[in-house]
């Protein structure tokens, strides 16, 4: 089974966590920023369940035009809070015509809590 490594900014080319883990020792301030901003976008309740629908549909990818009903928020708002998780690294987004579609990124949660693990 091969893996796609995607870098992200929580990561280095190898897939280990760039910026040390918060359990590891003191982190520089950019590092500890990176993470928060991560933890910041998983933090709303919104862009969990997005993540939870575009990772649990039969071809890993949504529409922004699908993500709309199963949360109850208008398309302009859904936008905002995939533009979140995309910055965060969590989410990839590619645009087809006037739609955007969206995937989850290949191991991004599992790296995110990496970092929360003792190094």
């Amino acid at each position: 089974m091969s893996t796609v490594t995607i870098a992200l900014p929580l990561l280095t080319e190898d897939g280990t966590a760039c910026c040390g883990t918060v359990a590891g020792g003191a982190l520089e301030s950019e590092q500890a920023e990176r993470i928060a901003r991560l933890f910041k976008a998983l933090g709303d309740p919104t862009r969990v369940k997005l993540l939870s629908l575009i990772g649990g549909s039969d071809t890993g990818e949504m529409c922004i035009c699908d993500l709309t009903d199963p949360v109850g928020l208008a398309q302009p708002t859904v936008s905002h809070h995939m533009k979140q998780l995309v910055e965060a690294g969590l989410a990839t987004r590619e645009q087809r015509g006037k739609w955007a579609y969206f995937r989850v990124v290949d191991g991004a949660l599992q790296n995110a809590a990496r970092t929360l693990l003792p190094e």
